[in-house]
């Protein structure tokens, strides 16, 4: 006998017949609109790419950030590209950037798989890690390791590690840039160990790390290694995958390394020694954290790789900016002379008082962050936006280099450094743009992700440009054959997610005859008399 469907549906037929034919029915209409509605959003605009390749030849290894910026003009703020399968947009626009890493952070927070970063690092680097239970416990041990009001007890060190700089560039100024380094090294294993400050840039300690944040950041960043493309090759056996034997001994040797040097805070502590530092304060608040020493030990690790190679890059193009804008360095000199003088060194107590020098902090960022590609995010589920269908599982770069030189925010002299842009005309800093949480760029980061030492990255760069503009003048240098050689500010070294510039000449000279015996004092008064 046949029943027509309202027959199905009613009494006995519904329990029999009509729930499964229902459900059916619900299914087969949200599938085809489903599909209606797929097809009715605009597929993101990009270059054409091959077959199985996708775009992946078109995406160059190094200074990417200027192809997507060309592409932009071409294809908008929001470009889509297929790398050998894998999904991928290139956000080129602040507001797109806020709206989807900020405002949705709750499912773009992920990361790219980074097949070879997490062995390199065990998975116990949460700035690599996936969106898990350890990324969170580290996330927020790192905040209240580095939040704003606890990185004021590291301001000692970073007058120190200044006045030190100051010394070694007035003895051996030719090697200011390796001088940059060390202070940077020295700072960050300070905060994050609490040992006195090192003196010699080849120290062991940290050229060890120092390799171990280069190999990190190399593996971090996108087409590094085949692998991350061709997911396949992970199943590969250890003997035919050159890349697994060097991620997995690497890790072998470097959490030897961070173990002891996290061993080491632990024995101090058991000894008494109270030296403020980010390791004691994870060993005494454990508990609550709940990580296992080997843990701890990387997550210490992890605060370092983000703070020392970062901060001396940044300080570096500053020397270029002073050498390419000198006037900027002139009218930073004449407010240095007006608040702190010639008689002592800049401290923290000038930083209310020294608006131009914040001001070059955050222009400086800007102009030239060492980050123009933001570390990947990667969306956890499918989402739309603006009429365009993201697919879940899509790795989303953010073109920082073009939001930070988009000339409809910052005018038509963002291709330039200009510290005045921060500032109103009365001299003081500013509301900054919107969707950069207050920073005026989005060197940072975005959402759940943005920089947790962003605070005491901004108190080391603001003392070494405050200390170096006191005590010197810069001027470009000349080469072998004595022409001078200015810098380029276009040909950064990409190295990894890390960009400085290359190596140049220049000239560092004290600006009135008192520099080296004020310098002098200073260390002996603090105990240094090398």
């Amino acid at each position: 006998m046949n029943h027509s469907l309202p027959t199905l549906l009613e009494g006995d037929g519904l329990r029999t017949f009509g729930l499964p034919i229902l459900l059916v029915l619900v299914v087969t209409i949200y599938l085809r609109q489903s599909s209606l509605s797929r097809k009715e959003l605009k597929p993101l605009p990009g270059p054409k790419g091959l077959p199985l390749l996708g775009n992946l030849l078109q995406v160059p290894r190094t200074r990417a950030w200027l192809k997507f910026t060309e592409w932009r003009e071409q294809y908008g703020d929001l470009i889509g590209l297929n790398v050998a399968g894998q999904d991928l947009i290139v956000i080129g626009n602040s507001k797109i950037a806020a709206d989807l890493l900020d405002r949705r952070s709750a499912i773009y927070s992920d990361r790219p798989k980074n097949i070879v970063a997490r062995l390199l690092t065990g998975d116990m680097v949460f700035a690599f890690s996936q969106h898990n239970d350890l990324w969170r416990t580290m996330r927020r041990g790192s905040q209240e390791a580095l939040g704003p009001q606890i990185t004021k007890k590291y301001c000692r060190m970073q007058e120190v590690e200044g006045l030190l700089l100051l010394g070694d560039v007035v003895k051996d100024p030719e090697n200011w840039a390796a001088h940059l380094r060390r202070a940077a090294a020295s700072l960050v294993i300070g905060v994050i160990y609490g040992v006195p400050p090192i003196r010699n840039y080849l120290e062991p300690d940290i050229v060890r790390v120092n390799l171990f944040v280069e190999r990190a950041l190399y593996a971090a960043a996108p087409g590094s290694f085949l692998v991350e493309y061709f997911t396949w090759m992970q199943y590969l056996p250890r003997w035919m995958s050159p890349w697994r034997r060097y991620a997995e001994d690497s890790f072998n040797r470097d959490s030897s390394m961070f173990e002891d040097l996290f061993a080491g805070v632990k024995k101090r502590l058991d000894a008494g020694d109270e030296t403020p530092s980010v390791a004691a304060d994870v060993i005494r608040d454990n508990k609550s954290l709940g990580m296992s020493d080997r843990q701890a030990a990387w997550f210490s690790a992890t605060l370092y790789a983000a703070g020392a190679e970062t901060t001396s890059g940044q300080v570096a193009w500053v020397i270029v900016a002073m050498i390419l804008y000198p006037e900027t360095m002139k009218k930073a000199q004449a407010e240095i002379d007006r608040v702190v003088g010639r008689g002592r060194l800049p401290n923290f107590s000038d930083y209310e008082h020294l608006p131009y020098i914040r001001a070059m902090v955050k222009e400086i960022l800007r102009w030239r962050g060492v980050s123009p590609l933001a570390v990947p995010h990667r969306l956890c589920q499918d989402d739309v936006y603006d009429g365009y269908f993201i697919k879940k599982d899509t790795i989303c770069v953010v073109n920082v280099w073009a939001l930070n030189h988009d000339r409809d925010i910052y005018g038509v002299d963002a291709e330039d450094f200009n510290p005045d842009r921060h500032l109103d005309s009365n001299g003081k800093l500013k509301a900054s743009v919107p969707n950069t949480h207050d920073e005026n760029h989005h060197t940072f980061g975005f959402g759940r992700r943005i920089c947790v030492g962003r605070h005491l990255s901004k108190n080391s760069i603001f003392m070494q440009i405050a200390s170096l503009l006191w005590a010197f003048d810069i001027k470009s240098g000349k080469d072998a054959n004595g022409i001078i050689v200015l810098p380029d500010a276009m040909n950064g070294i990409n190295d990894g997610l890390v960009v400085r510039p290359p190596e140049f000449p220049c000239v560092m000279t004290p600006r009135f005859p008192e520099v080296p015996s004020l310098i002098a004092e200073a260390k002996e008064l603090h105990g240094y008399t090398d």
